[in-house]
């Protein structure tokens, strides 16, 4: 769902990237014009100070290199230019060449500055998203009670760690409560919807008894945040809604699912692939006028020792190839069925990536769950 919002977005981001790209030919092309004038018989206007301004407008666009390549560029321009003119001699072409060198230099210092201080605010940013993810998507713990699982979170955007998709697990007295959710939209709003979701949750799964009053109580806050957000003026967490989908793992050979609106998940047994669709569809969090008055119970499957569950989010199975073809999950938790968890997921994250040629279009948040009522030994026979 969140693919279709971010692939209607990208007109825009092509666009600011080709005004980037056209910014930074803009020197060279000065260069190139300047050097045109002083070839034709309208050399005798007066071009220097042209010249000597590409490094100063290469530094705004570009790193220490393409202003390095700007000047040289520019003192190339000028050597024919004089030569061609016969102007070598005159007081006017040293003071350009002067100039030049001038800006140059201060052009390229102030480039490489520039640089070591994004740099170094990018790190500062990386280290900040990596405690956030810490905090916000804590790693799944290999034991919880009869299952043992895994989980695995790639981000879409380009060095972002976290983002709108969301994952946790818990060991309650009622059983294991797991939760797997994806926000719709996409930035910091979809960040905090998330983050309002997972904090609601932490807190249901340790006192409410009812599955479907912690995912109730997941929506309440969401539309408490929605309030809030109205009242700080930012219209934009209104428009959001989050798909979910909250499972419960008792002792016995049960798993309880609660879906709002989210991909079912799946059920590996003896080899087979089967979809834990819901009895009856309801909408996403933050969609409650939809309800009509549905109020139906966990839907109830059998999860007996050797199973295996597949809780993931749509990008996973909305990851397309260069032909708009999507990733067939059920196929390849087929074929790494007789792997572990870690080797399941490594598998599975190398399958998505030679998929999407290394191009995620959407957030992947997986967690999965093997049935171990081993007594807490080793991984069970799947």
């Amino acid at each position: 769902m969140r693919a279709l919002y971010r692939s209607l977005s990208r007109p825009g981001a092509g666009r600011h990237h080709a005004l980037f790209l056209l910014a930074q030919c803009v020197p060279f092309v000065i260069a190139l014009i300047v050097l045109g004038i002083e070839l034709s018989p309208a050399h005798v206007v007066y071009t220097g100070p042209l010249l000597v301004a590409t490094p100063a407008l290469a530094a705004v666009t570009m790193g220490p290199r393409g202003t390095l390549a700007a000047a040289l560029c520019a003192a190339v321009v000028s050597v024919i230019t004089a030569t061609h003119n016969h102007a070598w001699g005159g007081q006017q072409v040293y003071t350009n060449f002067l100039a030049l060198v001038l800006v140059s230099t201060a052009s390229v210092m102030t480039s490489r500055t520039v640089r070591t201080r994004r740099r170094y605010e990018l790190n500062q940013v990386r280290r900040i998203a990596a405690a956030a993810q810490e905090v916000l998507l804590r790693p799944v713990p290999d034991r919880l009670g009869p299952v043992r699982a895994a989980s695995m979170y790639l981000a879409a955007e380009t060095g972002a760690q976290i983002g709108g998709d969301l994952y946790e697990a818990v060991e309650t007295r009622y059983g294991v409560r797991m939760i797997v959710g994806d926000v719709r939209g996409k930035g910091l709003p979809a960040v905090r919807s998330a983050a309002v979701v997972l904090g609601a949750f932490r807190e249901a799964v340790h006192y409410e008894d009812d599955l479907v009053e912690v995912i109730n109580h997941c929506a309440a806050a969401l539309e408490r945040d929605a309030v809030a957000a109205s009242a700080e003026d930012a219209p934009g967490l209104l428009e959001g809604f989050v798909t979910a989908l909250v499972v419960q793992v008792p002792d016995g050979p049960t798993v309880e699912v609660v879906n709002r609106g989210h991909p079912p998940p799946l059920l590996l047994r003896n080899g087979e692939v089967h979809a834990l669709h819901p009895a009856v569809p309801l909408p996403p969090l933050g969609l409650e006028e939809f309800l009509d008055g549905a109020s139906a119970g966990p839907d109830s499957y059998t999860f007996e020792r050797g199973d295996r569950l597949l809780l993931h989010t749509d990008g996973v199975i909305e990851a397309r190839d260069g032909e708009n073809v999507f990733f067939a999950l059920p196929e390849a938790m087929s074929e790494l069925r007789d792997c572990t968890r870690q080797e399941f997921l490594e598998g599975l994250h190398e399958g998505l990536m030679r998929h999407t040629h290394g191009r995620l279009a959407d957030d992947v948040a997986v967690i999965v769950v093997d049935r171990a009522d081993d007594g807490g030994g080793g991984d069970p026979a799947v």
